[in-house]
């Protein structure tokens, strides 16, 4: 699968197309790579500022979205990598507050680029590398930093003492990687998730976490009882939950009535009151309970169920997008949209599950149109079934539906999603 993104800077651009050139050895799993590079560069990781690591399966984006909201509306400069990015390769480090320039990043990436060159490191090695050299050379006062895949071996996981890690929603995603067969390792596929999303734990180091079914919270809590991690589980050590048109947070300390965020949808509560509780539960940088009210309502996440605005893509219509592909975004979107009757247009790549959204929203569909997702393969219509159509993309899919009035969802890939955003001018800043 292809990530790697174009770029109108040629600077840039070639940099990128370094990239596209690097593959990951099969098999390879461990750290040993991404501390060689960053041992090359001055080992920049050790130099951050304090560090707030997400790692989860649906909302970890979210909620480093909530988490920057609420630090900088403490008047905080904040640090913060992401993935994967939706229309500019630049959207994964965020420097201070900005996306890194175009010529800062060419550079960046060269001297990243330059210095693993006989490592073979893989793409997202090579990002998170550079963003940390970046992130130790500009002063700030926290970092965001989201898993990419898992935790335990993802390339974020060598943070050593970050001031908080927290890890949102559970599922079943990335099956290949996260399930693959290991010794010693859980059988079952929920606790196996959890076992890896809790690879990020650290000794000493505040570990909140949602609330999980039994056998993943078990995994959870182990890991944390190896680790020394301060484990901080929602429905032991917090609650959380809507009252009164408002966010109700409290914990040992005190109770916070907290507006609804801004982000539609009814998970994000969710995600915003992981947030909540990961800053209340450090004690690293200090924040106010007003800006934690601020940052719930400021926050902004794109293709996470966003609504585009009039533009060269969506005209006038209510068109809706959301990158999610897997059960638990499907759940999600069913409850969002409730009964609403709707034509969905999907992407999806394979080895996603097919059903993953067209079985919780099945009641809702009008119509479904089936499109390519440009740059990667995709699975075809007869995937879906006999409702599903098939249109060259999602401009021609649009165009084929009817006048009738009924809301547009364009789901099934971030990927899509970005493409979508880049054709409405609605590039994320």
């Amino acid at each position: 699968m292809k990530d790697f993104g174009t770029s109108s800077d040629p600077a840039v651009q070639a940099q990128l197309d370094r990239l596209a050139a690097l593959s990951v050895p099969q098999g390879r799993l461990g750290l040993d790579t991404i501390r060689a590079l960053l041992a090359r560069l001055g080992n920049p990781h050790e130099a951050l500022p304090p560090v707030f690591h997400v790692a989860g399966t649906n909302g970890k984006g979210s909620t480093c979205a909530f988490l920057r909201a609420m630090l900088e509306a403490q008047g905080l400069r904040v640090h913060a990598t992401t993935s994967p990015h939706l229309v500019r390769y630049n959207e994964r480090i965020r420097v201070a507050g900005e996306l890194i320039e175009d010529a800062r990043l060419a550079a960046l990436l060269a001297d990243v680029l330059d210095a693993g060159e006989d490592l073979a490191p893989s793409f997202f090695e090579v990002t998170i590398a550079a963003a940390f050299a970046e992130f130790a050379r500009v002063p700030a006062d926290a970092c965001v930093v989201e898993v990419g895949l898992g935790g335990r071996f993802d390339a974020t996981n060598v943070i050593a003492r970050p001031a908080a890690c927290g890890i949102a929603a559970l599922g079943i995603d990335h099956e290949r990687f996260l399930l693959a067969p290991e010794e010693g390792t859980p059988t079952q596929p929920l606790a196996r998730i959890a076992f890896e999303k809790a690879g990020i734990a650290k000794p000493g180091v505040p570990l909140v976490t949602q609330a999980y079914p039994q056998e993943a919270s078990n995994e959870v809590a182990q890991a944390a009882q190896r680790t020394g991690a301060h484990l901080s589980m929602r429905g032991r050590d917090w609650q959380a939950g809507l009252a009164d048109d408002g966010l109700l947070y409290s914990d040992s300390r005190e109770t916070l009535a907290l507006p609804l965020p801004a982000l539609p949808g009814p998970h994000q509560p969710e995600n915003a009151a992981l947030a909540v509780a990961m800053l209340r539960h450090q004690d690293v940088v200090r924040i106010e309970t007003k800006a934690i009210a601020r940052g719930v309502r400021a926050a902004n996440w794109p293709a996470r169920l966003q609504q585009l605005k009039p533009g060269p893509l969506a005209g006038e219509r209510e068109v809706w997008l959301d990158g999610g592909h897997n059960p638990s975004a499907g759940t999600i979107l069913a409850r969002h949209f409730a009964k609403q009757p709707l034509h969905l247009i999907l992407g999806m790549i394979e080895g996603k599950d097919p059903a993953a959204l067209t079985e919780p929203l099945a009641r809702n569909l009008t119509s479904l149109t089936v499109v390519p997702v440009p740059g990667h393969k995709y699975y075809p219509a007869e995937a879906f079934g006999d409702r599903a159509c098939a249109a060259s993309d999602v401009r021609a899919a649009l165009g084929a539906l009817p006048a009738d009035g009924l809301p547009v969802l364009i789901a099934g890939s971030l990927y899509l999603a970005g493409e979508v955003l880049r054709l409405n001018g609605e590039w994320p800043d």
